[in-house]
């Protein structure tokens, strides 16, 4: 028995002292290896914080290793902040003695917010670098961002500290009015290219003026926040075409998250809300992502012309109209979670050479959809006495991408001419027969691929070997598509004229 137990101790002490060096380190020597040698934090507005970004760093070596100090170049003053492997340090700047095992890694976690007034007045760009070490052994990770400026609207502070609102469906919301005379902003009715906008909370257009929006625009929504249009106010988007990719002189609407993370990321942001009682807009070369529901179209009485724009990746509707009068012209929607484009409560539209296709996950979402009710309302029904789409495109990754929800106390009045169409189900509804139905369907394009250039990527564009080549209507056409460039005869379907794509 003394024996085992003489043995046992022995055991232990060659056990503990072959795992000694798990318990010493050394000076790092300057051997560190890392995941990036720059770290680019994209771009950011003035004193609003960025996103997180990572940093690895690794010990090859057969050591436990001690780094003796990880800091920023700039020190205290450094307007960037890390975390390492959890640890704050001093005010998220300075790391004293940080610890790295052998063949092991740690992570740092780096965020910054910054005005513009400390970025480089040439460039705008705000750099450091995160120093481990020093003396022989210093080593540097760079940093850089590029800090934006921008014309910042929000509600005001009451004096029981509370927010500024306005009423939108009866109720209170963070909200506030643009103003012709602000003392800072000044005009806040004219939206211009000079700087980038932010708004918090609805921005609402007072009654009887007009927000315009000049070519080249840039407007960025908070969260939870969108723009009102109420009583007698209108919108004018003056948007033109543009020769690059950069869409230099298209107005975008999206959120406030500028990271390349957030491009196309759906719900940043509400919706523009276009009242009932609203009158005289005009949307021209428009391109609005991201948001609950773009366009949320309440007129009843005043009809809207929309030309040229592109909604993308919104949580319910790309737009959403009720018991509207639009004109609509080389409009593309893609990716909303109800439906792309959706007519609902009657109306009169008519739309021409528009591609409307839904992306989204799942089967339940639509492309189009029509209908003449409204549940709760009074009335619940309302006339559609027309939803008219010329030599248009209705696709999407569902089976059936075209709803008609048709309440028979009330006029439903509908028209498809020459438009490619999914709806790959067999059905004996009378309001589906495409091919049989020619009060309601003309020279109807069944289930055949559009082929559009890159879906992922918004890119709607067609070729020659696309099923919507040249079979459009010439009576109905829109002589430039949605980048000005002009359309051929017969006409291509949708709102893209076709082109060659780069091989």
């Amino acid at each position: 028995m003394r024996q085992y137990f003489a043995l046992s101790i022995i055991g232990l002490i060659l056990v503990f002292s072959s795992c000694r060096t798990d318990f010493d380190t050394v000076a790092s020597t300057g051997d560190l290896k890392f995941s990036k040698d720059t770290v680019y934090l994209d771009t950011v507005f003035k004193n609003i914080g960025s996103s997180t970004y990572q940093l690895k760093v690794y010990n090859r070596s057969k050591n436990d290793i001690s780094i003796p100090i990880i800091q920023f170049k700039k020190g205290l003053s450094s307007k960037y902040r890390m975390t390492v492997d959890g640890m704050s340090g001093a005010n998220g700047k300075i790391f004293k003695d940080v610890t790295l095992l052998s063949k092991d890694s740690l992570y740092i976690f780096i965020e910054t917010t910054a005005d513009i007034t400390d970025a480089n007045p040439t460039d705008f760009l705000y750099t450091d670098e995160i120093q481990f070490d020093s003396g022989a052994n210093l080593q540097e990770v760079a940093l850089v961002t590029l800090i934006q400026d921008a014309v910042f609207l929000y509600p005001n502070q009451n004096p029981d500290g509370t927010k500024e609102k306005i009423k939108i469906d009866g109720k209170d919301v963070d909200g506030f009015y643009l103003s012709e005379s602000d003392p800072v902003n000044g005009n806040e009715l004219l939206f211009t290219k000079q700087k980038p906008y932010v708004i918090y909370g609805y921005a609402g257009v007072p009654e009887n003026k007009i927000v315009t929006f000049e070519a080249g625009a840039r407007v960025h929504f908070h969260t939870n926040s969108g723009l009102y249009v109420g009583k007698n106010a209108s919108l004018q988007i003056n948007g033109t075409a543009s020769s690059t990719d950069k869409l230099e002189n298209e107005v975008i609407f999206e959120g406030d998250r500028l990271e390349s993370l957030y491009s196309d990321i759906p719900g940043q942001w509400k919706s523009v809300i276009l009242e009932k009682e609203s009158a005289n807009h005009f949307i021209n070369h428009l391109t609005l992502k991201n948001a609950i529901t773009g366009l949320d179209i309440r007129i009843a009485q005043n009809p809207i012309e929309i030309k040229n724009i592109q909604v993308y990746n919104c949580v319910e509707y790309g737009i959403l109209a009720q018991n509207a009068q639009i004109t609509g012209e080389n409009i593309v929607i893609n990716r909303a979670g109800i439906s792309s484009l959706s007519c609902i409560y009657g109306g009169n539209y008519k739309f021409t050479h528009c591609t409307f296709n839904n992306n989204w996950s799942g089967s339940s979402p639509f492309a189009v959809n029509l209908s003449n009710s409204l549940a709760g309302a009074s009335p619940e029904t309302n006339p559609l006495t027309q939803a008219t789409f010329n030599n248009c495109i209705i696709y999407g990754s569902a089976t059936n991408e075209f709803n008609l929800d048709k309440n028979t106390k009330a006029p439903f009045v509908y028209q498809l001419n020459n438009c490619l169409l999914k709806f790959s189900s067999t059905t004996t509804d009378p309001n589906y027969q495409f091919k049989t139905d020619t009060a309601h369907y003309t020279n109807i394009i069944l289930n055949e691929n559009p082929k559009f250039y890159n879906v992922s990527q918004n890119k709607f564009n067609i070729d020659k070997t696309s099923a919507a080549f040249a079979k459009g209507n010439q009576a109905y056409i829109i002589p430039t598509d949605i980048l000005g460039i002009m359309r051929t005869s017969p006409p291509d379907l949708g709102a893209y004229q076709s082109k060659d794509f780069p091989k």
